[in-house]
């Protein structure tokens, strides 16, 4: 799920599972069973901001992000979307987005830095990545 120079930040690799490839950006899901949460990250290497990317770039992350959530908000069946390119501890370009709910662990507040991550159980782990994949296939 790479490409040319790019190299994906080791804490995104190791917090993380591979989801698939759009055209411009490698999807991931975070490995947080208390959140539905993808991140998408542009297969460009250097980048830090939104900004950093050239304009067809960024409309095209745009548009996969936007799509993303779609695909999320059908999977996840959530209230609310969290969208956010927040770049604090790892400074790769990524973009957020979490399928929130009114009773979720970390409710109101944001997910970044509440609790403990959770990780999948590896049935439920593949059963949410066959069913974002399945979501994700035709836009990739």
């Amino acid at each position: 799920m790479s490409g040319s120079d790019f190299v994906l930040d080791p804490r995104l690799a190791a917090d993380t599972l591979p989801v698939t490839s759009l055209p411009l950006c490698d999807v991931l899901l975070m490995n947080d069973a208390r959140y539905a949460w993808l991140i998408l990250v542009p297969r460009r290497a250097g980048l830090v901001e939104i900004t950093d990317l050239p304009d067809s770039d960024q409309q095209a992350l745009w548009q996969e992000v936007n799509r993303a959530a779609l695909v999320l908000r059908s999977v996840a069946r959530c209230e609310k979307l969290n969208i956010a390119a927040l770049g604090i501890i790892v400074r790769q370009l990524h973009v957020h987005v979490v399928a929130r709910n009114y009773r979720d662990a970390a409710w109101p507040g944001p997910v970044w830095g509440y609790g403990q991550a959770e990780p999948y159980q590896q049935v439920a782990a593949e059963s949410l990545l066959l069913a974002l994949r399945k979501a994700l296939a035709p836009y990739a």
